[in-house]
């Protein structure tokens, strides 16, 4: 599918944040700006459960260790 190229850390900070912008659509956020928030933390739950990120394959850019 997907080849792995976020690492520990990167993956680390995305599920964080991703949890965070979860929490805010339910607990403070409203109208547009709450649906933004959940998107954005769905989709950055998404690429660190992964340990891919499209954007990082385009790019070619790699967090994770070398092989």
């Amino acid at each position: 599918m997907f080849e792995k190229n976020m690492g520990s850390a990167d993956r680390a900070i995305r599920a964080v944040l991703g949890v965070l912008l979860v929490i805010a659509f339910f607990a403070w956020l409203s109208g547009t700006w709450a649906w933004i928030a959940l998107i954005v933390g769905v989709v950055m739950l998404a690429t660190a459960a992964m340990g891919s990120c499209p954007p990082y394959s385009l790019l070619g850019i790699k967090t994770c260790a070398r092989k």
